[in-house]
């Protein structure tokens, strides 16, 4: 089973101009004299493993090589993505790839990277762009070193044979040396002064091949749409197991110390009149009862997401989170004032989920909190140093986190060997959009 990833910019930023940082005329003619050895390497590498992964198939060792080419052109393709983006300041469509679920195997991935349709475009491409590749370079070299021969023909048409029919008896029908100084002049200054609209020319050749075969919108766009599908089906899933465990609770708690407390007050009530004495001790555990109650629901509410939160922000929050824990957490927090509430909110909820099960199941002795921005991204961590062995399958305590953290377009990952420690880490989004 496979999931798919998106890369490159928004679609929506695939196609802006970028005029203002648009380079000059040696760096479209370094980015086309950088590929012919670029391409050498990917031609080479892409025949090279894909002769030798189909004929290896039979005897299966054929996956993994034709895998690790695939991956070596993927890796190729990236460069010529980056280098297409800068020598003609835009930014290229999307693309996507297809990796394997987190935890397969090396089978699992190698077979994912095979039937990975861009990885195949990828090497496509590699095939294609090296006689593009090749000719532009030659031709750069042959126009410019051609031009500029001509343009200074004067200082060493002194080396030819006096004998020779050159350019000005072809244009003239004369010998003469002056005309054909002046002829070859003239005629590289025109080469020279025509260099740059080819190089333009041979740019967009290239940058073309490489958006029509190493970007797919349409792909990108499905595959964004199925990531927001399941994102969605993820947040109604966390939403009705938050739901389902609150009824829980509340039955299990609240509801019972109420009902509870509910027969003490009417037998007080029936015993006020005829025998005071004792109706003081149900009194008192009425109110026993009531302030139980009270401390388990705001324990509940504290899990949805609690007063600091919306008013302090998630550096409060987590530092009351990290002061309710029995066990010792260290807490780092290096975040903006504020970030998009859905975010701080399921932050919250990972820290707090992570560190009651910490508590409950890791036999622990110290707990440690960081939260910080890294590109754009937040990334939460909880790490203890217990007993290892916890996962997110289900019946599990971190079960439902994963769902949780999809919901706000994030990711989740647990690394717990056994006999610790194990660290839980979850990036999200650190801004709107």
């Amino acid at each position: 089973m496979t999931e798919m990833t998106l890369a490159g910019p928004p679609v929506e930023d695939a196609a802006r101009p970028h005029d203002d940082h648009a380079p000059g005329f040696w760096p479209r003619v370094g980015y086309l004299l950088a590929g012919l050895p670029l391409g050498v390497a990917a031609f080479a590498v892409a025949v090279a493993g894909f002769v030798l992964g189909v004929s290896t198939l039979v005897v299966w060792l054929g996956v993994p090589v034709l895998a690790a080419t695939l991956w070596a052109c993927r890796g190729l393709a990236t460069v010529e993505r980056r280098s297409t983006e800068r020598v003609t300041g835009r930014d290229l469509p999307p693309h996507h790839y297809r990796v394997a679920v987190p935890g397969a195997g090396r089978p699992a991935v190698s077979l994912a990277m095979v039937r990975d349709p861009q990885a195949w475009r990828d090497v496509l491409h590699a095939v294609i762009a090296f006689p593009v590749r090749l000719a532009a370079a030659v031709l750069v070299v042959a126009w410019g070193v051609g031009g500029l021969g001509g343009l200074l023909f004067v200082a060493w048409e002194w080396t030819l044979p006096d004998d020779r029919h050159g350019l000005s008896w072809l244009v003239t029908g004369t010998t003469s040396r002056p005309a054909e100084i002046v002829v070859n002049t003239v005629l590289g200054a025109v080469v020279l002064a025509l260099l740059p609209w080819l190089v333009r020319a041979l740019v967009a050749l290239r940058a073309g091949l490489a958006r029509g075969l190493l970007t797919n919108q349409t792909a990108a766009l499905r595959a964004r749409a199925d990531e927001l599908a399941a994102g969605r089906r993820a947040a109604v899933a966390a939403e009705a197991t938050t739901l389902r465990r609150l009824e829980r609770d509340l039955h299990d708690g609240p509801q019972q110390r109420l009902v509870r407390m509910t027969m003490d007050l009417e037998a007080t009530s029936r015993r006020l009149d005829d025998d005071p004495a004792r109706a003081r001790p149900l009194l008192d555990e009425a109110i026993t009862q009531s302030r139980e109650a009270l401390a388990e629901l705001r324990a509940l509410s504290r899990g949805i997401a609690p007063p600091v939160l919306a008013d302090r922000g998630l550096d409060a929050a987590l530092g009351a989170a990290a002061a309710r824990s029995p066990l010792p957490v260290a807490l780092h927090v290096d975040v903006p004032a504020r970030l998009p509430a859905a975010v701080e909110t399921t932050a919250y909820y990972v820290v707090t989920e992570a560190l009651t099960n910490v508590a409950k199941h890791a036999g622990a002795s110290q707990a440690t909190v960081t939260a910080v921005v890294d590109d754009d991204r937040l990334v939460v961590s909880v790490a203890d140093d217990g007993r290892g062995g916890a996962h997110s399958g289900k019946g599990h305590g971190l079960a439902g986190l994963a769902d949780r953290v999809a919901t706000v377009d994030g990711t989740l990952a647990i690394t717990s060997p056994a006999g610790g420690p194990t660290v839980l880490t979850a990036s999200l989004p650190g801004r709107e959009g």
